[in-house]
């Protein structure tokens, strides 16, 4: 499997901090501007960047990122041409990069096809949210030839006896969702919550990022005590979406990615 995700959550342990990892949809507002977002977010100090290859029917997001994927849709993004952008950026961009789509694309593009066409373009790992470990196997055969991690989702609602059938397919980082609902609803750091976290995390055997609903630095603070990283994605679309400008979408991205980075330690 790829080394470059755990290497990149060693560095940040290293450094005595929780590693960042910021989402951005690909193909918003366009693909030049998403290269230029995503470098941005690099030169930010981001740890690990999640790349989201836009889908019709994203299950697991909410308002914010639907509306990202069907702007880049409606501009004529498509999962090689998000594949074909990101290989264009190989050797630009220290962090490892993680693709979020659904099994639709992955499955009409062909298991083999979309694995190795990812790892040729310079992704580390790929997190399907609607592949449950009962029926990835095939994905999982496919992704391991091609020597891509497999990021599978865990949630506060996991039945502790189901986390070691997930943890047994997941490699890279095990991303653990911080409520039950979509990405971008408001986040809930009660007790429990922060428990949940700390249970998974023991249990888990590699790194635990936490996202859906991180949006300000003091709840990335918050987290970094009891999470190996923390993921911000709807906070930064949201961004993008509302900027008048490919330049002013840059210079917003970049400036909250920076106290995010900072808030983490």
């Amino acid at each position: 499997m790829s080394q470059a995700i755990a290497q990149a959550f060693a560095a940040a342990r290293q450094a005595g901090r929780a590693a960042f990892i910021p989402f951005l949809s690909g193909g918003l507002p366009d693909m030049a501007t998403t290269a230029r977002l995503l470098t941005e977010l690099d030169q930010a100090g981001a740890d690990v960047i999640e790349v989201g290859i836009p889908f019709s029917d994203p299950m697991a997001d909410g308002p914010v990122i639907q509306e990202a994927s069907k702007r880049a849709l409606d501009a004529g993004a498509t999962p090689v041409g998000v594949l074909e952008m990101l290989a264009g950026l190989r050797g630009r961009i220290k962090a490892p990069l993680v693709v979020m789509t659904y099994y639709n694309p992955v499955l009409n593009l062909g298991l083999e096809a979309f694995a190795q066409r990812a790892v040729q373009a310079g992704v580390s790992g790929a997190i399907v949210p609607d592949l449950p470990p009962e029926e990835a196997a095939p994905w999982l055969k496919a992704a391991r030839a091609a020597g891509l991690d497999t990021i599978f989702m865990a949630a506060p609602t996991t039945p502790p006896e189901r986390l070691p059938r997930l943890l047994e397919c997941c490699s890279g980082f095990l991303y653990y969702v911080s409520m039950t609902g979509v990405t971008g609803a408001g986040l809930n750091l009660a007790p429990e919550v922060l428990a949940g976290i700390r249970t998974a995390r023991a249990a888990a055997g590699l790194p635990l990022a936490v996202g859906f609903g991180v949006a300000q630095p003091s709840q990335a603070a918050a987290l970094a005590g009891v999470a190996d990283g923390v993921i911000v994605g709807s906070a930064l679309v949201k961004l993008v979406l509302e900027a008048a400008s490919p330049e002013l979408a840059v210079q917003a991205v970049g400036g909250l990615a920076r106290e995010l980075r900072a808030a983490l330690g």
